[in-house]
């Protein structure tokens, strides 16, 4: 199970800098949402493990969500500008063989993981794990709207599709927001005594 989370985190750290980097050259508003995704993905779980290093763990645990669920606004309304100047023509898309390669990566890898992931929860009989390989579903959904949006623009010059991606990116960025700032997510205290159990059967 640890080496699935590295692996996971590791992932998105490679990830975030391929796709940011890529969608800054290429000025795709859609690769862009799709890095900062998941450097919030990775700040998330670097929150969490600080939050743990605090004598009284449970004190934090809302403060720390909704630094997370702020992160997700943030992010939504960069990506929702962007994309709209795209959409009035101020800014243009270029084409981006590097980010279609890797949001064509991660829609095979991501899946792979969140089956591995369900699997050993299902296994260990642990509702955080599985909530967690859940979570990854996620980065799948937005694997494949970037690399649509990008395809389109590629093979057919629609600007407009990856504007598209970007305001997907948007959506589902405010969805987990609202969710993080009300509290329904699964707490980290619960993740860590569900983890701990795990361990010890």
């Amino acid at each position: 199970m640890r080496f699935i989370v590295a692996f996971t985190i590791s992932y998105n750290v490679i990830e975030a800098i391929v796709a940011i980097g890529a969608g800054a050259a290429a000025g795709s508003a859609a690769l862009i949402g799709f890095g900062l995704d998941s450097v919030i993905e990775v700040l998330s779980a670097v929150a969490v493990a600080w939050q743990f290093t605090r004598k009284d763990p449970e004190k934090w645990e809302k403060p720390t969500v909704r630094v997370i669920g702020v992160a997700f606004f943030l992010l939504a309304a960069y990506v929702t500008f962007e994309a709209i100047l795209t959409l009035t023509g101020v800014e243009e898309v270029d084409h981006s063989p590097i980010g279609i390669g890797i949001a064509a990566l991660s829609l095979i890898v991501m899946p792979v993981l969140a089956w591995f992931e369900f699997r050993t929860g299902e296994e260990l009989g642990s509702a955080s794990v599985k909530a967690d390989a859940k979570q990854l579903l996620l980065c799948v959904y937005l694997s494949g709207a970037v690399l649509l949006g990008l395809l389109l623009n590629s093979l057919l010059g629609w600007m407009w599709a990856d504007s598209i991606a970007a305001l997907v990116i948007a959506a589902l960025a405010v969805r987990e927001g609202i969710e993080a700032w009300s509290g329904d997510l699964e707490s980290p205290t619960e993740v860590l005594h569900d983890l701990n159990e795990t361990t010890e059967r």
